[in-house]
């Protein structure tokens, strides 16, 4: 497929991840469809010029509506469709049934949707996570986490990814329907306002604006960069991948203080601003991520780059008046405290 001939859906396209999928494929020329529920372009308009806005149709509709999904795919005639939307973990945890229509019952449709379009549709790309697994999953003699690991889910979010996986594979041997999921970790960049991880890019924006920020969590984590993770699913779309693949998505293991001192680099008035709380989060903090190079190009951008990155794009915005910090995920300032 080539690109003057690809059409591109998203589907939480309004998130962060999404939100950087949108702007990649737009910068490439790419017809794409902005699937999403949710009405609010704060993260598209954080990393998109407006010029770049208008080249995108958005299309408001819910992934638990399998009739509006089927009528996306038809009427923008969709030939690559990647599936990102999702409630994360404090959500689902605070309405688990709606987290499992969401999560679970979304996904499923677009599988539905997708089976009956294979003449365009080669495959569907869709995340997984690691927050599927427990510490304890990871390999006792090496103490990676492999891609072929067994899950023990300690949230319902994870329960759902979990799930998801097994569906694209029953969809694989029932229907021949090809499918390509990756695993993320801790997703940083701009636009990640919300989840359990968006610490690391809380903390840059907190920076930035020079207020005080403590990380909820310490030790090690795989830090991906947003917009690399939207680089390699549009390289998993574009690949000729068949069967129910699942991916452990690589990045920089990185441990707090390392971040910090990169956010402080970046931003040295922020000295002494950032802090992290010493307990590390329940999942496993060494990542196997062989394999992954048979879907492309997999780009890695070093943590002090993409730090860097971040807190240009959030100072760009707030110089020029563009950026409110409460919007994008730092409580507001109490008067007095």
């Amino acid at each position: 497929m080539t690109a003057a001939r690809e059409r591109f859906l998203v589907t939480g396209a309004l998130g962060c991840i999404g939100a950087w999928t949108v702007r990649t494929l737009v910068a490439q020329g790419v017809p794409v469809v902005a699937y999403d529920l949710a009405g609010d372009l704060k993260r598209l308009r954080l990393i998109m010029s407006d010029d770049d806005l208008a080249k995108v149709v958005f299309v408001k509709g819910d992934v638990t509506d399998l009739d509006s999904i089927s009528r996306a795919l038809d009427e923008h005639e969709i030939t690559n469709l990647v599936h990102l939307a999702a409630l994360q973990v404090p959500f689902a945890r605070a309405n688990p049934p709606l987290g499992a229509m969401v999560n679970v019952v979304g996904t499923v449709n677009i599988f539905e949707a997708a089976k009956t379009r294979a003449e365009r549709i080669a495959r569907v790309v869709y995340t997984s996570s690691m927050g599927m697994f427990d510490v304890a999953d990871a390999d006792g003699r090496d103490g990676v986490l492999h891609v072929d690991a067994t899950a023990h889910p300690r949230t319902h979010y994870g329960v759902y990814k979990l799930a998801n996986e097994g569906n694209a594979r029953v969809y694989w041997l029932d229907d021949g329907l090809s499918s390509v999921g990756l695993r993320p970790m801790t997703v940083y960049g701009p636009g990640r306002d919300q989840g359990m991880t968006s610490g690391p890019t809380k903390a840059i924006l907190a920076a930035v604006v020079g207020r005080p920020y403590r990380i909820a969590f310490g030790g090690r984590t795989v830090l991906q960069y947003a917009e690399d993770v939207a680089r390699t699913l549009i390289a998993a779309s574009r690949s000729s991948l068949t069967g129910a693949r699942v991916f452990n998505l690589g990045g920089s293991l990185v441990g707090m203080d390392e971040l910090v001192a990169a956010i402080e680099a970046a931003v040295p008035g922020a000295r002494g601003l950032i802090t992290y709380d010493p307990e590390p989060l329940p999942f496993p903090d060494s990542i196997d991520d062989s394999g992954l190079e048979v879907v492309g190009d997999v780009p890695v951008t070093p943590l002090d780059e993409a730090v860097r990155r971040t807190a240009t794009v959030f100072r760009d915005r707030l110089t020029r008046g563009l950026l409110d910090p409460e919007s994008h995920g730092l409580e507001a300032v109490v008067a007095g405290s």
